[in-house]
């Protein structure tokens, strides 16, 4: 598949990408040349290949969820300015 300097000009427009005049050349070429690459993967027989979401053939093992609070309630705090027993004090945002 070829491309010529106005559809590289186009889809850079598209993309609000600033290109040089003096680069529509080459990038023509090489968007030209990642085509034909794609068209050629495309010709490629993968009716015998199962899809694969991941290269590891490891399923996730589920974990249980535990409620913790961490128990540093009182280090957490501290980095409080306004603070009663448990809680953070802030403004009132809504009037």
């Amino acid at each position: 598949m070829s491309i010529d300097k106005n559809q590289v000009k186009k889809v850079a427009k598209l993309s609000r990408i600033l290109l040089e005049d003096s680069k529509l050349e080459t990038l023509s070429k090489d968007l030209a040349s990642i085509l034909n690459f794609v068209e050629q993967l495309n010709k490629l027989d993968t009716n015998k290949t199962k899809p694969l979401s991941s290269v590891v053939d490891k399923t996730l093992e589920p974990r249980n969820d535990k409620v913790d609070d961490g128990k540093i309630k009182s280090q957490i705090l501290k980095n409080s300015p306004n603070k009663n027993e448990d809680f953070f004090i802030v403004p009132k945002v809504i009037e």
